[in-house]
């Protein structure tokens, strides 16, 4: 059976691909048209040529990705009814508590596995109580949820708070269901970067170092950034920035646009952004009725697997984080 499911998966995740791919390809072409825009209060004369091709093209690769998005939703649903329980349901409960670190990621990851290849269990409500952490695990929990969603119906809950990284996460789920005062949101990525050369200098302390390259030692907390290394920094932020819009615009059915309308790094209470960073608000018993209903049944059996909470989290050295700005600050190193 477990076979079977990751073959199934495989076969999707290809054509989740082959959207992206479009996706960027249309995105691409819509940054060239805009750039080659001239306001209409121009006096000089301008020559717009092949408009007609791009337009075209355009409107090909949206009814692409519109086709992709329906063989997608056809697949899913294959799947989910051979992975239907037989006889009692069981639902999963499954927390991520704290801050995100490596540590989270291999506590979580083997759990989600584990559920997607167990026959009795229907359905899983992710509790999610989280202000984010380090990008690579938050990106490895959400591409696991994302591929449990498709097998099993994947409910996101937080009772207090799902920021950025945590709510990079929930994105993942089918459906997003938060108490009505739980913050939510904080799109965004923040690059934390010590320079102590000051500090350094102040103690008598010198530092010799030996590089194969120009920037070997980029971020270092010894030295400070060029304006070369400054833009680099900000050219790897907004790509991942980037990709978290994409997920969040994915995940919650709203254009680009409409998700940059909510990535300026706040949070929001859930009561006031339902239907849009929220499908509903409730406890967590309303979030497993909502998944009971997914699932068609009453009277499941409900699990609740044991949350680990980050107690060593520190951010050390330079790195970019998708992490609630206000919880920076005490997780920074001291020495």
């Amino acid at each position: 059976m477990g076979e079977n499911i990751w073959k199934y998966v495989s076969a999707i995740l290809i054509l989740l691909l082959a959207a992206s791919s479009i996706a960027v390809v249309l995105l691409y072409m819509q940054n060239s048209e805009l750039q080659n825009y001239v306001p209409s209060n121009v006096t000089s004369t301008v020559i717009v040529e092949g408009s007609l091709n791009a337009s075209c093209n355009v409107t090909a690769y949206k009814l692409q990705i519109d086709e992709l998005q329906r063989q997608l939703d056809f697949l899913k649903v294959q799947l989910r009814e051979k992975n239907l329980p037989e006889g009692n349901t069981t639902i999963a409960i499954v927390p991520i508590f704290g801050l995100i670190d490596e540590y989270t990621a291999l506590s979580i990851i083997p759990v989600l596995r584990d559920i997607a290849e167990n026959d009795s269990i229907g359905g899983v409500v992710l509790w999610i109580e989280s202000p984010g952490g380090y990008v690579g695990p938050v990106r490895e929990i959400y591409a696991t949820v994302k591929k449990l969603n498709l097998i099993k119906p994947v409910v996101a809950y937080t009772g207090g708070i799902a920021a950025s990284g945590g709510y990079y996460i929930a994105v993942g789920a089918e459906k997003i269901i938060a108490d009505p005062l739980a913050e939510v949101g904080s799109i965004g990525v923040i690059y934390v970067h010590y320079n102590l050369q000051q500090n350094y200098e102040m103690n008598g302390i010198k530092v010799e170092v030996f590089k194969t390259g120009p920037y070997k030692d980029m971020g270092a907390e010894w030295r400070g950034l060029t304006e070369e290394e400054k833009a680099m920094i900000t050219a790897s932020v907004d790509t991942y920035f980037q990709a978290f819009l994409q997920a969040v615009s994915s995940g919650r059915g709203m254009s680009l646009n409409e998700t940059k309308e909510y990535a300026t790094g706040r949070t929001w209470f859930a009561m006031n952004v339902t239907g849009s960073l929220v499908d509903e608000t409730g406890d967590l018993d309303y979030a497993v009725k909502v998944l009971e209903e997914m699932l068609n049944v009453t009277n499941p059996r409900i699990v609740i697997y044991s949350g680990r909470s980050s107690s060593n989290f520190a951010i050390f050295g330079s790195t970019a984080l998708l992490l609630d700005p206000r919880y920076v600050g005490p997780y920074l190193k001291t020495d």
